[in-house]
C-alpha cells in the first residue's frame, strides 16, 4: 500500500494562506487533492498540518471536505510525518507531497511509487536529480525509513524538511531517481509567490473546463508554460 501524506500550513512566509486561495471556486489544496485522487498507486491520502491556531481554519476545511487530517508540530515537520504514520499505523510506502503544487501529475507520482517498489529502493524521488519542473516534486520512502529518520535526525534543518537525513551524506538507504528527457528542471510550476498563483490560475482556466484530468504534457503545450524557475 502507498499512502500520500500532503503537508500543508497557512503560515507561508511568502504567500500566507495560499493553500486555501480559491482556484476555480475551490481552495487550492482541494484542487490538488482532486488531482491526487487520480493516482493509481495511491491507496490513501492524508493531510498533515500543524496544531498551531493559524491552521485551525485549514483543518476545519479539510475535515468538512472529508479528508483524513493529522495535526502535529508546526516546525518539526518530520515529527509531524512520524506522528501521522504512527496514528494511522502505516506500514507500506509513504509518498511525501506539499500543498503548494496544484499541478501535481498523477502519472509522475505513480511512476515514482513504482520505481521505489520495483527497484527495491528505500527512497525514490524526482528531486535529487532534477529533470522535472518545480511543482511536480514527489518523494516515496518506506515507513521504516521515515521512522528511523524520526528517531535519529537531530538538526533543525532535517526536522523541518523531513527527508534530508534519509538521502543525505552517509545515508544507510538505497536511493532511486526518477528522471525524464528532455530536462525541464528550469521550469517553475509551484506556488510560492503571487505571480506563481497567477500562472496556475491561467493554466486551470485554459485546461480544466474541457479536461479536469489534464496532464503535465497538456500544461507544456500551452504557449505560456515555459516559465523559468527564477521568474
Amino acid at each position: 500500500m502507498a499512502t500520500a501524506i500532503l503537508q500543508a500550513r497557512m503560515s507561508s512566509s511568502r504567500l500566507p494562506g495560499k493553500v486555501l486561495r480559491p482556484l476555480l471556486g475551490q481552495p487550492m489544496i482541494l484542487r490538488q487533492v482532486e488531482r491526487l485522487r487520480r493516482c493509481r498507486e495511491l491507496d490513501r491520502i492524508v493531510v498533515a498540518t500543524s496544531r498551531d491556531p493559524s491552521d485551525d481554519i485549514l483543518a476545519e476545511t479539510l475535515v468538512q471536505a472529508g479528508l483524513e487530517t493529522v495535526r502535529g508540530p508546526l516546525d518539526d515537520v518530520l515529527g509531524r510525518f512520524v506522528l501521522a504514520a504512527d496514528q494511522l499505523e502505516l506500514r507500506g510506502d509513504i509518498v511525501r507531497l506539499t500543498a503548494d503544487c496544484p499541478l501535481a501529475d498523477p502519472g509522475v507520482i505513480d511512476a515514482c511509487v513504482a520505481l521505489r517498489r520495483e527497484g527495491g529502493f528505500d527512497y525514490a524521488s524526482n528531486g535529487q536529480v532534477r529533470t522535472y519542473p518545480r511543482g511536480l516534486d514527489v518523494e516515496v520512502f518506506t515507513a521504516g525509513a521515515l521512522r528511523r529518520a524520526g528517531a535519529e535526525a537531530t538538526s533543525p534543518y532535517d526536522r523541518e524538511h523531513v527527508t534530508p537525513w534519509i538521502y543525505g551524506p552517509g545515508t544507510p538507504f538505497r536511493l532511486g531517481a526518477l528522471v525524464r528527457s528532455p530536462d525541464l528542471s528550469a521550469f517553475r510550476w509551484t506556488v510560492d509567490l503571487p505571480a506563481d498563483f497567477d500562472f496556475v490560475e491561467r493554466v486551470y482556466a485554459a485546461l480544466y473546463p474541457a479536461n479536469p484530468a489534464f496532464s503535465s504534457d497538456d500544461v507544456l503545450a500551452l504557449p505560456f508554460s515555459r516559465r523559468e524557475a527564477d521568474a
